[in-house]
């Protein structure tokens, strides 16, 4: 799942949650669980954002180039050759 996905992920848990504890739904053990999976999801997708950010023109500190490549092959991105995405 990349991180994109986590997000939305993320969006779609949080609103059945709310049904779930505030809603139609009426049944707080299940909202809080969903509330707990989006709350997962909306990391990874932080986690994702946070380390795919890298050096714009070499003025600011990026991560070591395998580094860089192992996150965005998490990250379900297809790197294209010469090492940026």
């Amino acid at each position: 799942m990349t991180g994109p996905e986590h997000y939305r992920e993320a969006e779609r848990l949080a609103a059945r949650a709310h049904h779930f504890t505030y809603g139609d739904g009426a049944d707080p053990v299940t909202g809080a669980a969903l509330a707990a999976e989006a709350q997962v999801h909306a990391t990874l997708a932080l986690t994702a954002a946070t380390a795919m950010q890298s050096a714009v023109d070499g003025s600011e500190p990026g991560m070591a180039p395998q580094e860089y490549l192992a996150w965005y092959e998490a990250a379900g991105v297809q790197v294209a050759k010469g090492g940026n995405a």
